[in-house]
């Protein structure tokens, strides 16, 4: 018999720590291959860490609702196969157990991040001997900033234990570039020095919401954690980026006729169903490459151009929740490509099963609001994104279309499509330029083309 350690997994790129939210096994417990042992929680999605290995689950060392770096040991499992596991499961989220007694392990908010002494001296957030805990995405925050550690005490934490949340940080920094410029006090002689005065406290912004009266005939009803997320997110979003929305009217007959000759085919053929969603994935994919600055995000005064074209598209969970998988590299995937990746993320995403990665990196998003019934919609844009792009219901409607005889009525497929972008690079010229190449694309559709 041997004992291993169950790792807490590296769930993406930028993503230092989770969160457990709940144990699916406790200690005794047997455990099989691939078992999903405990449901974790990052600030992108909610996840399951299986165990590689069947064994017992000797000890859990660390309770619901803990916050636990990457690569930290969280549970002791003992199993036959140890010796193997170490030898193999290294990179699935096992280590071999060391010989340190479980009492001498200390929780996440006691870590010190260790930075080298040069760093320190070039970020002097990354310094400090406080014991206060911060985590490396807080510190990669005050680095970018230029915040020294004397500051960063300063900012009031909303988190457990007073910590200083990414959200605490980032209202921290508007606070600070909406503060005036010090003026420059010219260099004066050594016996005309001015009288030395206190630095004053620097308080962090915060936004008091009206006061609600809740009467007596009410229910209350808590926010989960993914709504939570999303709120704070959508007011960033809305406190960062000046918004501006703009909207077409786009007649999608073609595309409809075709969809409606092909999809039986194509669900033979593919074995996937053919939505109209990823007949609009592939139409904006057309347009971000002839307006590539809707591709790009913005960093200060610094434009980011982004070279790959990953597609965000809306998903909404059955709790109501929305999630937002990214299509990697959209651009270079045919119809049948773009369908099946469309089909599996929204069918993963309704039910819990999205990998961290699958939903970070997007560069631009789709939010298709006519698959709900509305005509149209002003999403709010995923940051660090400039765009989001929203599709609404398609409806028969009465059309004026000009003929060689003569302006005739129809009856057409009508959508109203609207674009909310970043104003800060994006123009009305830019905007409705692009949203009116994307219709092009649509009302331009081959209806003789193979899928």
């Amino acid at each position: 018999m041997a004992q291993v350690e169950l790792i807490m997994p590296k769930m993406g790129e930028s993503i230092m720590e989770a969160t457990i939210l709940k144990w699916l096994k406790n200690d005794g417990d047997s455990i099989g291959e691939e078992e999903a042992v405990l449901e974790i929680a990052t600030d992108k999605v909610d996840s399951e860490v299986p165990s590689p290995v069947a064994g017992v689950l000797v000890k859990k060392l660390y309770a619901e609702g803990e916050v636990v770096a990457v690569g930290k040991a969280i549970a002791l499992i003992e199993t036959e196969a140890g010796a193997k596991a170490t030898e193999n499961g290294a990179g699935q989220g096992m280590a071999p157990a060391t010989e340190k007694p479980v009492g001498a392990l200390t929780s996440v908010q006691q870590t010190t991040v260790t930075v080298p002494a040069e760093t320190q001296q070039q970020n002097p957030a990354s310094a400090g001997n406080s014991n206060r805990f911060y985590s490396p995405l807080v510190l990669n925050i005050a680095r970018a900033e230029g915040i020294s550690m004397e500051e960063l005490e300063r900012i009031a934490g909303t988190g457990a234990n007073d910590r200083v949340t990414k959200k605490d940080i980032l209202q921290y920094v508007e606070f600070r570039k909406q503060q005036p410029a010090p003026s420059v006090t010219p260099p004066v002689r050594e016996t005309e020095k001015p009288p030395v005065q206190a630095p004053a406290k620097v308080q962090p912004v915060t936004i008091t919401p009206p006061k609600v009266e809740y009467g007596s005939n009410v229910e209350l009803i808590e926010m989960d954690r993914m709504r939570r997320l999303i709120a704070d997110h959508m007011v960033m979003s809305k406190s960062v980026a000046p918004h501006v929305t703009s909207f077409v009217e786009v007649d999608v007959t073609n595309m409809v006729k075709w969809r409606d000759k092909v999809k039986d085919r194509f669900q033979q053929r593919e074995g996937d169903k053919l939505s109209f969603t990823p007949l609009l994935i592939e139409a904006a994919v057309k347009a971000i490459k002839d307006y590539p600055l809707l591709n790009s995000s913005v960093d200060g005064y610094t434009i980011i151009m982004r070279k790959d074209i990953n597609i965000g598209m809306a998903t909404a969970t059955p709790e109501g929740n929305l999630i937002v998988p990214v299509i990697k590299n959209a651009d270079q995937k045919n119809l049948v490509g773009l369908t099946k990746s469309v089909n599996d993320l929204a069918n993963r995403g309704k039910a819990g099963k999205l990998k961290p990665d699958e939903v970070q990196g997007g560069t631009f998003t789709l939010t298709n609001v006519g698959t709900f019934g509305s005509l149209m919609g002003t999403p709010i844009i995923n940051q660090p994104q400039v765009a989001v792009l929203a599709t609404g219901i398609i409806r028969k409607k009465p059309a004026v279309l000009e003929t060689e005889y003569g302006d005739i009525i129809a009856i057409r497929h009508l959508m109203i499509m609207s674009l909310s972008y970043d104003h800060r690079i994006i123009d009305g010229a830019l905007g409705s330029t692009f949203l009116n190449r994307v219709a092009s694309y649509l009302e331009n559709f081959d209806p003789n083309r193979d899928f």
